[in-house]
């Protein structure tokens, strides 16, 4: 995940100052909120004349198309507009280069998205806009599995309260970039500020079912019914490699991955139609309370004896609520 530094939350230093400390610590953007104010696209020069790192910048307005000319002359990696701002929709010109997304706040649904279909991402504003060092509000962690889950090859962009918990959170789920101001420039440094927001273990205080993939959305079959088409089939649609296997009251019996049928098709390889699905059956998969935090998570994680890539979550009776996966984590780390 890429870390956007927001220039402007360094309210001490002059903007020359606070590029050259950026640039030196190799942030990956510069974030640049424009709160309807052109002369923006001075400090966007300045900006130009003192690094080349990429420019995401974000500007809120009534009125867009002033801002056409503009970001004409001066091109940007990312243009963001805020949607609640907007009086009409938006219809930017294919002169105007760079990635282009769309901004919303916690309230407003991702499913505004379809009037923008062809831009490149969305940015997701976590806390109220405006308020430095707000706290990430636990509901956009479900909007960012919405998105993902609807706009699969769509980025995800998320500014407000990230902090190196919440990062940790973002990046498993697949966050290709979030905005940090406050929690950069308010560190002892930025380098130590930066290392906290990318490094892989954290301590935490968010549960597991803030940002797990619930129930209803995850590879599930019924143990009761359970057949070798339904298993591969459940396997298929969820494009996860794995299925849970629950009784009719949702209670964990375990669970099947491509490796246990991988196994038992070596195990009956003259004899194919003859695989007892039960057989194929991990009934103690490593599983995590609900109720757990990040930190207890990966502790559970750290003894196991294998790799975990996914894990089912679970509430204090055993029944099944969902599932954590560390798919896009592991991307992320490439």
């Amino acid at each position: 995940m890429k870390i956007s530094a927001s220039i402007y939350s360094d309210k001490k230093r002059p903007l020359e100052e606070v590029i050259k400390d950026l640039t030196e610590h190799q942030v990956d953007m510069l974030h640049v909120d424009c709160n309807d104010d052109l002369s923006v696209f001075e400090d966007i020069k300045k900006i130009r004349q003192l690094c080349d790192l990429p420019i995401d910048l974000h500007i809120i307005t009534e009125d867009p198309e002033k801002y056409y000319p503009f970001l004409e002359e001066n091109p940007v990696e990312y243009v963001t507009f805020q949607y609640e701002n907007l009086k009409k929709e938006l219809n930017l010109p294919s002169t105007i280069k760079g990635k282009k997304g769309i901004a919303i706040i916690t309230p407003t649904p991702i499913d505004i998205f379809e009037q923008y279909k062809d831009f490149d991402f969305i940015l997701i504003m976590a806390t109220i806009p405006g308020q430095s060092g707000g706290k990430f509000d636990t509901i956009n962690f479900r909007k960012i599995r919405k998105f993902r889950r609807k706009y699969p090859n769509k980025s995800i962009h998320v500014d407000g309260g990230v902090n190196a918990e919440v990062s940790f959170i973002l990046r498993s789920m697949g966050v290709t970039s979030s905005v940090s101001g406050s929690y950069l420039f308010n560190a002892t440094s930025i380098g130590n500020a930066l290392m906290n927001l990318t490094k892989r273990t954290i301590d935490s205080h968010y549960q597991v079912k803030d940002f797990m993939i619930p129930l209803e959305e995850s590879p599930v079959v019924a143990l009761t019914d359970m057949n070798m088409e339904k298993i591969l089939q459940s396997i298929e649609d969820g494009g996860m490699g794995f299925t849970l296997v629950v009784d009719d009251e949702d209670q964990l019996k375990g669970l099947i991955s491509m490796a246990d049928i991988r196994r038992g098709l070596l195990r009956n390889i003259d004899d194919f139609n003859g695989i007892d699905p039960k057989k194929l059956l991990n009934e103690n998969p490593v599983a995590v309370n609900e109720d757990a935090t990040v930190f207890e998570m990966l502790q559970r994680i750290k003894k196991a004896p294998f790799p975990i890539t996914y894990l089912p979550i679970v509430d204090d009776a055993g029944k099944a609520k969902g599932i954590v996966t560390f798919v896009n984590l592991i991307k992320g780390e490439l």
